[in-house]
């Protein structure tokens, strides 16, 4: 009991200091991109050896990385809310270059998914996969995230 009572006192000193709520639109993006980053991560790690290179983990966290690719776009409500978040004001002006650049993202995962279909794999070509991943990843963050 003593433990959810903490459990509880910590929930609610981080939403008094401006914590955001898991459930909102902006919480939900921001777990989708931290998982999307942390994927990316682990398979830019495999193939520049900072990793070990596992085949079958590079060919599921492709498959995962794609399917988040999908999630954080519906999670950007038509109007901009109120919370502080790190996305510029474009991003709800200029909608069309934005879900433009979504999709270019998208289709860059499943570019990546596409060079896995066939083992072996060949890492060179993932390489430039995962490149044109985190290309488009930092193409949209430049147009449309305040750092």
């Amino acid at each position: 009991m003593l433990k959810r009572g903490v459990l509880l006192a910590m929930v609610m000193s981080l939403a008094a200091c401006g914590g955001v709520d898991p459930d909102s639109p902006l919480g939900k993006r921001k777990a989708i991109f931290k998982e999307m980053l942390n994927v990316s991560e682990d398979l830019g790690g495999m193939l520049r050896g900072r990793l070990a290179y596992d085949e079958q983990a590079f060919i599921e966290k492709s498959a995962h990385l794609d399917a988040l690719a999908k999630k954080p776009w519906q999670h950007f409500p038509a109007i901009q809310e109120d919370e502080r978040n790190s996305a510029r004001d474009e991003v709800w002006q200029e909608q069309e270059r934005f879900q433009e650049l979504a999709r270019a993202l998208e289709q860059t995962t499943a570019h990546l998914v596409l060079s896995t279909t066939e083992p072996p794999l060949n890492k060179s070509v993932l390489a430039v996969r995962v490149q044109a991943v985190e290309d488009a990843c930092e193409s949209c963050h430049t147009e449309f995230r305040a750092y």
